[in-house]
């Protein structure tokens, strides 16, 4: 009766591989990351255009980002807190240029059941209008200053252009940081102290190259003084992506919300204010720049399950004592505080196993079959080269801590180089299109005049979408005398990178 069961059993494992991606990276990017975030089990598709479910394993990473975030804001000084999700037509009016650009946005909510609301409530689309009415409450000396504030929710803003799962939804989770402060000093500070941390966040964690910079009058935030980003690059479509973002808002938000203090020598003056904030964009520009044909590939700092330990019972192998060591190889690793798990379905083949964790992006594969039981040893295969080696047991903590830090290097050492190579400094009009129609990140000689970027624009609108700033870098190269703007032929001011952009 057992022999039998197990030839059932047998029949029933899977061999079928139909798990691959239809789609290859290279040859057609946007349906194969749709794939990938799908079949990656990273996200689901909901049945309200441009809104997706957050499966486990992307939550995993935002929570890892999050914990990471949070620590250090709080170590900043900065405090949590939740405001509500409603805001009125009236005040989220009150700053003009905010609202305009905010406005093609904004969702309202118009009805309660069959009735009609007697004032339409919007949505936030952001919580500069949502906040600020409160802190002109609470600030009334210079001993109520600084008011740093921090809240994690969702925004809503709903998007017409082609919704992306994570890089261009309708709702989607971030937080944004909003403070107050006496001086313009202690303003400018924070926002480059916030973004080093944003660098972060795409570097370390995410094993993503970023430059930090400036944005453009145009480029800037609606109704802020001046906005930083981080930027990174998408090599396959040529596109540089907003990675995250610290606004010095000036005093404009407190002249219109009336936030003002009594300073140490009895004058009334204004706040200086800063809002910043990072989203669930990061985790999709971590798809787009790791992920390959196999399909997830992810940075071991921030995958939700580190390494997979996978049996291979070869015919009349000792499966129990293979999967007994399967179970115990992870205990150990856990216990060294490794995500760790492993796969013990018997209807599924190995190799249906690999594509399966590899489809996923775990860092590391395990594979433990009867050779290695004997040796004493397992074979440890990366996610990200695929290169195999065979480690004894007794080294198995240190060897697999030597290799995921290896993962994790050899990512953003990679993405760089690849990040590197794109990126095109060009003089002249002429080379400009030229590296444009080459999908590059290009560094030109700008004037720094709006109505040049608008002119630059103008005439670069096509089916690809027309070409904007995307930031002048902090890190300037010299720019030898006489150097002229590549668009307009003035005296060039400054090296300012432009492409287009998500």
């Amino acid at each position: 009766m057992a022999t039998s069961t197990k030839n059932a059993r047998k029949k029933e494992v899977k061999k079928e591989t139909g798990l691959g991606l239809t789609y290859k990276k290279d040859e057609n990017f946007g349906e194969w990351y749709s794939e990938v975030v799908v079949n990656s089990e990273m996200i689901e598709y909901y049945d309200i255009s441009g809104c997706y479910i957050l499966r486990p394993c992307t939550m995993a990473i935002w929570e890892t980002l999050q914990t990471f975030f949070d620590a250090e804001i709080k170590k900043m000084n900065v405090k949590n807190v939740y405001f509500p999700l409603f805001v009125t037509e009236n005040v989220l009016q009150k700053e003009k240029d905010h609202i305009e650009g905010f406005a093609p946005e904004v969702a309202w909510v118009t009805k309660s059941g069959q009735s009609e609301l007697e004032v339409p409530i919007a949505i936030r689309p952001t919580s500069e209008t949502v906040m600020y009415p409160y802190f002109s409450k609470w600030i009334r000396g210079h001993r109520d200053l600084p008011l740093k504030q921090n809240q994690w929710c969702n925004v809503v803003r709903w998007e017409f252009s082609n919704p992306t799962p994570f890089i261009r939804s309708r709702e989607f989770l971030w937080q944004e940081g909003h403070t107050a402060f006496a001086t313009q000093a202690e303003a400018d500070q924070e926002v480059l102290e916030i973004l080093e941390l944003y660098r972060r966040i795409y570097e370390e964690f995410l094993a993503i190259p970023v430059v930090k910079g400036r944005k453009s009058e145009l480029e800037k935030f609606a109704g802020g003084y001046y906005t930083t980003s981080v930027e990174a690059f998408i090599p396959n479509t040529g596109r540089g992506v907003q990675g995250a973002t610290s606004h010095c808002l000036g005093q404009n938000f407190a002249k219109m919300f009336e936030i003002n203090f009594e300073n140490e020598k009895g004058e009334k003056s204004m706040v200086w204010q800063n809002s910043w904030a990072y989203s669930t964009r990061t985790i999709g520009v971590m798809v787009m720049v790791h992920g390959d044909d196999k399909g997830l590939v992810l940075p071991p700092k921030v995958a939700e399950l580190q390494v997979i330990v996978i049996p291979v019972p070869y015919k009349d192998a000792d499966t129990d004592a293979i999967f007994n060591a399967c179970s115990s190889t992870v205990q150990k690793l856990r216990e060294a505080g490794f995500r760790a798990d492993t796969d013990l379905r018997e209807n599924y083949s190995p190799g249906w196993k690999y594509s399966n964790w590899e489809m996923k992006g775990v860092p590391l594969r395990i594979e433990i079959g009867p050779k290695d039981l004997a040796n004493n040893q397992v074979r440890v295969v990366r996610r990200d080269n695929g290169s195999k080696t065979d480690i004894p047991m007794s080294n198995l903590v240190g060897q697999v801590k030597e290799v995921l830090t290896s993962i994790q290097e050899c990512l953003f050492n990679a993405a760089k180089q690849k990040r590197d190579a794109c990126i095109k400094v060009v003089n002249t009009w002429d080379e400009f299109v030229a590296a444009l129609n080459e999908k590059k990140m290009i560094l030109a000689p700008w004037c720094d005049e709006e109505e040049v970027e608008k002119d630059v624009k103008a005439r670069t609108k096509g089916e690809l979408g027309a070409a904007k700033s995307l930031c002048t870098p902090f890190d300037q190269p010299r720019l030898p005398e006489g150097t002229l703007c590549f668009a307009s032929g003035k005296p060039a001011k400054k090296w300012t990178y432009w492409g287009r952009s998500y």
